[in-house]
């Protein structure tokens, strides 16, 4: 069951606000780092991304609150079902427990599966995609928060910061149709008694009379390339995020993570940075292959520039720690 939104919602955005805690992101921030992703999820599950915006900044203080920063809850998602990490907090009572992701994408995805999959929400794909303020007062009466201001609170936010804009990102074609994401549409049939549709002959999942254009699901591919160890990699480019380049290559999120030694937690990449989409090596090619540091680096951007293990280049060089910083003209064993 979702929090309710006077404790998690309001009181952590009002601190930050208030003075009590300096806020590390603005509204803008927050819409800047965060608008890719609405627009891929509302392509893909027919939530309107001015929706999935506000309802982060405000659930999650605009980042800011303890739940989105420990435990990257941007949704105030409760426990239930839920066999992850968890993070207990006080809301409607005491100590409830809170889902915790390993990145604040999983929570976006989170989201998008929770409103698709539950049929108390199947009623809102019923509203063309760029109809924002019926979703509000939609979420509202399914009970997505108790704040009776919810709907308002929302409505108010995407005016103000002009989030409908981001709702235009939908082809023409699919603008005003009455269109069900796949799951809520099954799961809503089946809780009315009617039969919903399973596999055609060809033992693939029935499709919808009404299709989504996938032209809008297009997004321009990046160019696999191979470095020296034969890992392969792509460059990222203004606006990527993880979850776009596993999307393009079909990896999941744990796959994209763990190739490139994500530990700082962070979902929006910088342009020029390396993501691979393949495990790295235990090794170099070469023999008695040397990385010699021209300026102090971390291991772990080492890891990354030479696509060689973390834990391997630990071991090979003695370091207790994977937290090491080479010093400038140190040289460190890739083989």
């Amino acid at each position: 069951m979702m929090k309710s939104l006077a404790i998690v919602g309001f009181g952590i955005s009002f601190s930050v606000f208030g003075g009590q805690t300096p806020a590390k992101m603005t509204q803008t921030d927050y819409v800047n780092m965060w608008s890719n992703v609405a627009v891929e999820h509302m392509l893909t599950y027919r939530i309107p991304a001015s929706i999935t915006l506000a309802q982060g900044l405000l659930e999650s203080g605009n980042g800011n609150s303890p739940l989105a920063t420990e435990a990257n809850n941007h949704f105030g998602i409760k426990c239930s079902n839920w066999t992850g990490d968890k993070m207990y907090f006080d809301d409607d009572a005491k100590g409830e427990c809170f889902r915790k992701y390993p990145s604040a994408t999983e929570s976006y995805n989170d989201h998008s599966l929770f409103l698709t999959q539950k049929p108390r929400y199947a009623g809102l794909f019923q509203f063309p995609v760029d109809d924002y303020k019926n979703w509000a007062k939609g979420l509202k009466k399914a009970g997505y928060a108790t704040h009776p201001e919810y709907a308002e609170k929302l409505i108010d936010l995407i005016e103000r910061l002009k989030l409908y804009e981001y709702d235009d990102k939908t082809a023409p074609e699919t603008k005003g149709t009455e269109i069900l994401a796949s799951n809520a549409k099954e799961n809503a049939s089946s809780s009315t008694g009617t039969k919903p549709k399973t596999k055609d002959a060809a033992g693939n999942k029935a499709a919808s009379s009404m299709k989504i254009d996938e032209s809008c699901l297009k997004y321009e591919t990046h160019i696999a390339k191979e470095n020296k160890n034969d890992v392969k990699f792509v460059v990222a480019r203004k606006g990527d995020t993880y979850y776009k380049i596993a999307k393009e290559y079909e990896l999941a999120m744990w796959q994209m993570y763990k190739y490139n030694n994500f530990v700082d937690k962070k979902d929006m990449l910088e342009p020029g940075d390396i993501v691979y989409i393949e495990p790295k090596r235990s090794r170099a090619r070469s023999k008695g292959a040397t990385y010699v540091a021209k300026n102090d680096i971390t291991l772990i951007e080492i890891s990354q520039s030479e696509g060689i293990k973390l834990k391997s280049l630990v071991k090979m060089n003695g370091y207790t720690s994977e937290n090491v910083t080479v010093q400038k003209g140190q040289k460190v064993l890739l083989r």
